[in-house]
């Protein structure tokens, strides 16, 4: 099967981390916004649980993954919890983090491409 247990890895992988960008930069939007709650995408807690699973590939499949608040940061006496600096760099890396994914992903395809002798 070219769809194996890590391929689907990969793929919740650079879902989750697409959305945790999609955060961050909402996040950043609303840094001025009084009383906004910065929200955060943990798909690796979500993805951990599903490779611990008896079936991996079919908790892989059906892994939920969405922004929640986060009812951890400090907040600011405007309401809001977002700081500016912290979400910068966390945006910072996960940016990199999904570049890693995608070379990951490049690499898989290209090595089906030379065991298919399409490459």
């Amino acid at each position: 099967m070219l769809i194996d247990t890590t391929q689907l890895a990969l793929e919740r992988a650079l879902e989750g981390s697409s959305l945790r960008q999609q955060a961050f930069a909402s996040n950043l939007a609303n840094v001025n916004t009084p009383g906004y709650q910065r929200r955060d995408v943990d798909f690796h807690s979500a993805l951990a649980g599903a490779m611990r699973s008896g079936d991996a590939k079919t908790a892989l499949a059906g892994v939920s993954i969405e922004a929640d608040v986060d009812r951890t940061s400090v907040v600011r006496a405007d309401g809001s919890s977002v700081d500016v600096d912290a979400e910068s760099a966390k945006l910072a890396a996960n940016g990199l983090e999904y570049e890693q994914l995608t070379s990951a992903a490049h690499v898989r395809i290209e090595i089906l491409r030379i065991a298919m002798g399409v490459a």
